[in-house]
């Protein structure tokens, strides 16, 4: 019967295909039980929407029956998502810049370089995509000019309004946290503000709302390269942006700007969505290429960062924002469904890899393969 030095032993031989660290060096590896030749292996991963889990797991329960004496092996499973080593050691330089949200471990920017791409749409589905997956989520609308969020989110379970010690208490949406202006102006009427108001009113939702724990917060915001993205990146440590185009050249011009002010500010771009990249007929399964296709995956290749998928132009999408309830929740088994589920678990990896600091000590590269 092997002892529990000898079962971490062959969990060494088991990698994260996308950390490339074996599942002790990575931390992964919480407990070891053996008692009468069964063993119980408590394994962590680094995200609950962590998309090798299958592999993870079978690969550590094959590893582990090697041994001579096995009689059985238990995987327990469960998940606790990193922040970046800069956050969670007070110690650590540059730590108190994310003391306006002590309780959020990862802060994601959902952007894009012109208007209608459909960027509120992804930021939605990416984040009900991270709930489902099991991940504690908010989602910031940062579009003070044009908030979609009330709309495409419907009625809330929970109101915003005033809570505990002079804070704001978020709404909550599908059992997501959510804060917009579009929550404390009447319907139909204008946020007409100059900069520095809007730079105040970023400050207060981070500042002034009771966020909690939360494991990624989705920050939706307007397009361009304005008051909005600058006061973010002022103001707290953004860790990654996803980026989200048309295929036509027009809407990759105004991206390709845009990704060029997230590396002034210093903000890792994690890869480039491609919304709208196909007409897919429900009725047929017909593709019609409406906004031409392939101009988001050659950005991204000429930018040298992932390219996350493309997003068909779906009546289910569009039906989903109208009627307030995203479509990975109205029709979790959809195609389109699935890609953004696919999309939105390659962007919670691509953190993970981020946030995990290699054997060596040093930073590791936010730069994956993508899994599907």
């Amino acid at each position: 019967m092997p002892n529990t030095d000898e079962v971490r032993a062959a969990l060494a031989t088991v990698k994260d295909p996308a950390l490339a660290l074996d599942l002790v060096t990575a931390g992964m590896i919480r407990d070891v039980a053996v008692a009468d030749g069964r063993v119980r292996v408590a394994l962590e991963l680094t995200t609950p929407a962590c998309p090798s889990r299958d592999l993870i797991v079978a690969g550590a329960e094959a590893a582990v029956r090697k041994l001579p004496g096995v009689a059985s092996v238990t995987i327990d499973v469960s998940a606790v998502v990193r922040a970046r080593p800069s956050l969670a050691d007070p110690a650590t330089a540059g730590a108190q810049k994310n003391a306006r949200l002590p309780g959020v471990k990862n802060i994601l920017a959902v952007a894009a370089g012109k208007g209608g791409v459909g960027k509120s749409t992804v930021a939605t589905n990416l984040a009900a995509s991270l709930h489902l997956d099991g991940a504690r989520v908010g989602l910031l609308d940062a579009d003070i000019y044009g908030p979609s969020l009330p709309q495409m989110l419907g009625d809330p379970e929970v109101t915003a309004g005033a809570g505990a010690d002079n804070k704001i208490s978020p709404a909550v949406h599908h059992g997501m946290r959510v804060i917009s202006v579009g929550f404390f102006v009447e319907k139909g009427g204008a946020v007409i503000w100059r900069g520095p108001m809007v730079h105040k009113l970023l400050q207060q939702f981070l500042e002034d709302v009771s966020w909690g724990e939360l494991d990624y917060l989705v920050v939706d915001l307007p397009p361009g390269t304005g008051d909005a993205q600058l006061s973010l990146s002022q103001l707290i440590p953004i860790t990654g942006a996803v980026m989200v185009t048309t295929p036509q050249e027009v809407s990759v011009i105004d991206v390709e700007k845009a990704m060029a002010m997230w590396k002034r500010v210093e903000v890792p771009v994690l890869g480039v969505v491609e919304n709208m990249s196909y007409y897919l007929c429900p009725s047929c399964g017909h593709q019609e290429e409406i906004f031409s296709r392939g101009g988001g995956r050659t950005l991204a290749a000429r930018e040298n960062v992932p390219f996350l998928g493309e997003i068909p132009l779906h009546v289910s999408v569009r039906g989903g924002g109208d009627v307030g309830k995203p479509v990975v929740l109205a029709n979790p088994d959809a195609e389109v469904s699935r890609i953004f589920r696919t999309i939105a678990r390659t962007v919670a990896c691509a953190l993970s890899v981020r946030n995990s600091p290699d054997a060596a000590g040093g930073k590791r590269s936010a730069k994956l393969t993508l899994i599907r």
